[in-house]
């Protein structure tokens, strides 16, 4: 592999995916991509006596859907790239001990998804690993338990609020697959002051409009190379704020952006606000939706952006400002 540019990673071994999956509950498979998910479970705990267990259960049920399709067992995997929302993220240690996989624990909030496949390709790209696997995961409930306020307390939600999806999404990378790893971009920490954990999208904006400007500069690149570029849960609100600054810097996206939040639910139907959120949002896009139409060839190079905002109970409690991240793959079927 090699650096172009400031940020930008260019793969020049062609790690690829070879399997993947995407597991979700009942309200996303409610949504406009419900046929899209491998799995779906009706029971929001997944048979277990409490949400972080089934949170769990559904990082557990999404890896071994991409096994399967990659056709290889778990110890055929070198290594595995996992993180959540939860404190310490229990639901990635929890759910994939008993796979027996190299692990390596990440935090990028709801940008997991493309940080632990970027780290999965790196892997791969370099010869340490022949596989790696990469998954996240989120669950309404248990999201809202930790970071706003438990659902027993019936807090009405605002405008600007999205749904935490309930719902993972896994990757197995290797060589050989349909769809290529070609480039990917480490995002910096973004911070304009936004404190509205209720806001999350005005909160990962900058972030996301900061990354996707680099990413095009150092790959000398246009919007309107790719089929499709998508936001990872920047929702109704952030979406135009990102879109905004772009135009700004004389980057027009209005005909190829589309974000993960805006496509898994009816936003009106399924009252949820300003749209979805959470890890398992834009995995589950990705893994179930985005990845099935780049196999069919009916999309053939995108861009993947998952935004994060990096905060924790501990910072908003402390009156802290929420930071944002964006990373960044480029996929071409």
């Amino acid at each position: 592999m090699k650096r172009i540019g400031k940020q930008t990673i260019e793969f020049e071994n062609a790690p690829s995916v070879i399997g993947h999956g995407a597991v979700g509950g009942r309200k996303e498979a409610g949504g406009p991509l419900g046929a899209d998910f491998d799995q779906t479970f009706e029971d929001t705990t997944l048979n277990t006596d409490s949400w972080e267990k089934a949170e769990a259960q559904l990082q557990k049920e999404a890896v071994a859907v991409a096994l399967a399709s990659a056709g290889c067992r778990a110890e055929e995997v070198d290594f595995i790239f996992a993180g959540d929302l939860l404190n310490q993220c229990i639901s990635s240690t929890f759910g994939l001990r008993g796979y027996g996989m190299p692990y390596l624990g990440q935090y990028g909030a709801c940008s997991t998804m493309a940080q632990t496949l970027l780290m999965a390709a790196v892997m791969v790209d370099s010869g340490a690993a022949d596989r790696a696997a990469a998954v996240t995961s989120s669950h309404f409930c248990s999201a809202e338990r930790q970071f706003r306020t438990p659902l027993e307390y019936g807090a009405q939600r605002t405008p600007t609020a999205q749904w935490t999806a309930t719902a993972s999404g896994s990757v197995i990378v290797g060589k050989g697959g349909r769809v290529r790893i070609q480039r990917a971009l480490a995002g910096k920490i973004v911070d304009l002051g936004v404190k509205d954990p209720a806001n999350m999208g005005a909160a990962m904006a900058p972030a996301a409009a900061d990354s996707i400007c680099q990413f095009l500069e150092d790959t000398h690149q246009r919007p309107q190379d790719f089929d499709g570029i998508f936001t990872g849960d920047l929702g109704a609100v952030g979406s135009q704020l990102m879109l905004d600054a772009l135009k700004g810097e004389g980057l027009d996206l209005t005909t190829v952006h589309q974000d993960c939040g805006l496509m898994l639910y009816y936003r009106e139907a399924q009252d949820v606000h300003a749209g979805g959120s959470g890890c398992g949002c834009s995995a589950s896009v990705l893994c179930g939706h985005l990845l099935r139409q780049m196999e069919k060839g009916e999309l053939k190079k995108i861009l993947f952006c998952a935004t994060g905002a990096l905060m924790s109970t501990t910072s908003q409690q402390q009156g802290e400002s929420i930071p944002g991240v964006c990373h960044i793959v480029q996929l071409e079927g």
